[in-house]
C-alpha cells in the first residue's frame, strides 16, 4: 500500500508540474495524461527476496562466460569431469559456483552428465545455454572446449549488445517527460493557428 501511494504521489507531482507549465486550458488535461501515464510506467517497488534474486540472475549472466571459458579448460585437461567442473565452482565463487560445485557433486556420484546439465538449465534458466552446450557435447561425445570458448563469445557480445539497449532506453525514457510537456505546447502554438488561419481563409473564400 505505501509503494502504490509512493508511485501516485510521484506520479501527481509530475502532472501538476506539467499543468503548471503549460498553463491555461490544456495544462490540466496534460498534467492528468502525464500522471496517468507515469503511474503507468514507474516500476513496482521489489520486496528484498525479489531483489535478491534479480541480483543473482545478473551476476549469473555476468559470470557466464568466464565460467565457460573455464570449463573448455578444465574438461579438455586428464581429470575427470567432476573435478574439473568443482574446480570451476571453487574459481568463479556465487552464485554460480554453488551451482556448479552441487553439478559436480552429482557426477561424483555416478549421475550421467546429460541429465545433471539438463538439471541445472531447468532449475536456473539464466544458466540454459551453457546446459544445452554441456548436453550436446556429453550426448555426441565430442569435445567441449571448441563448443564453450564459442559460447562465452557469444554471450560476452550479447552482453554488449544488451548495455547498448539499456543506454538507448535510458535515454528515451529521460527524455519522455520533455516530449509529454512541449508537445502539447506546441501543438497549441504552432500547428493549431495554422489550422485555423487556413480554415477561416477557406471559409470566407466559400
Amino acid at each position: 500500500m505505501a509503494e502504490r501511494a509512493r508511485r501516485g504521489v510521484a506520479a501527481l507531482s509530475a502532472g501538476i508540474g506539467a499543468a503548471a507549465f503549460l498553463g491555461g486550458g490544456a495544462g490540466p488535461v496534460v498534467g492528468l495524461l502525464v500522471a496517468a501515464g507515469l503511474y503507468r510506467r514507474l516500476p513496482r517497488a521489489r520486496s528484498p527476496a525479489e531483489r535478491r534474486a534479480l541480483s543473482d540472475e545478473q551476476r549469473l549472466v555476468r559470470q557466464l562466460p568466464l565460467t565457460a571459458e573455464l570449463l573448455a579448460a578444465c574438461l579438455g585437461s586428464a581429470g575427470s569431469p567432476a573435478e574439473a567442473v568443482a574446480a570451476v565452482g571453487r574459481s568463479v565463487g556465487a552464485p554460480m559456483g554453488p551451482r556448479l560445485m552441487a553439478a559436480a557433486a552429482e557426477l561424483a556420484l555416478g549421475a550421467p552428465p546429460e541429465h545433471c546439465w539438463r538439471r541445472l538449465g531447468e532449475e536456473h534458466p539464466r544458466l540454459a545455454p551453457l546446459a544445452r552446450c554441456l548436453v550436446r557435447t556429453s550426448l555426441s561425445g565430442t569435445p567441449a572446449a571448441e563448443a564453450l570458448t564459442g559460447l562465452a563469445g557469444g554471450q560476452r557480445a550479447e552482453a554488449v549488445r544488451a548495455a547498448h539497449t539499456r543506454v538507448r532506453r535510458a535515454g528515451v525514457l529521460a527524455t519522455m517527460p520533455l516530449g509529454l510537456c512541449f508537445l502539447p505546447a506546441f501543438v497549441l502554438l504552432g500547428v493549431v493557428p495554422v489550422v485555423v488561419g487556413l480554415t477561416s481563409r477557406f471559409t470566407q473564400q466559400m
